[in-house]
């Protein structure tokens, strides 16, 4: 109002807001007859911090592809598509560009492979990866999405 008042109209300016979007798994396997997660602690990251397995979504590939890649290349494992879980949203700044990013979580059930065998190639984005109860997976996930995609992983599980 101050600047109609001083005879300038006021400005409006519309901030473009890029998109991404990537896809994820909650990889799970019975161990001991319990059932576990396989979680990654992302390179560079200090011991403790867990995360779930994700990645962009690749030109020509669906979501449900891109989290089972994903997953195998980040935990050394195969998984099979299970079902959609949901989708995590968040904004964040990457080089001084907001960044609004969907990330598709999809449940997977584990196949052959063992945990943190992965190729070299890997190994700057993955720091170690291994098998959580998936019971405590929403205590213990680093990121407040992942831990409701896990404990909706533990509620499909369980019922």
């Amino acid at each position: 109002m101050a600047n109609r008042r001083r005879g300038r109209a006021a400005r409006c300016y519309k901030v473009g807001v890029a998109r991404e979007f990537s896809a994820g798994g909650v990889l799970v396997r019975a161990l001991g007859g319990r059932p576990h997660l396989a979680a990654i602690r992302p390179g560079g990251k200090p011991p403790g911090v867990w995360a779930l397995p994700k990645g962009l979504v690749d030109p020509g590939e669906s979501p449900a592809e891109t989290a089972v890649r994903e997953v195998r290349e980040e935990t050394g494992v195969e998984g099979r598509l299970v079902e959609k879980l949901g989708d995590v949203k968040y904004v964040y700044t990457r080089d001084g560009e907001r960044i609004f990013k969907i990330v598709s979580f999809f449940l997977l059930r584990a196949g052959r492979g063992r945990i943190g065998e992965i190729e070299e190639s890997m190994r700057i984005e993955v720091a170690e990866a291994r098998w959580l109860p998936l019971e405590e997976a929403p205590r213990l996930l680093a990121y407040r999405g992942e831990r409701e995609m896990a404990a909706l992983a533990w509620e499909k599980m369980r019922g």
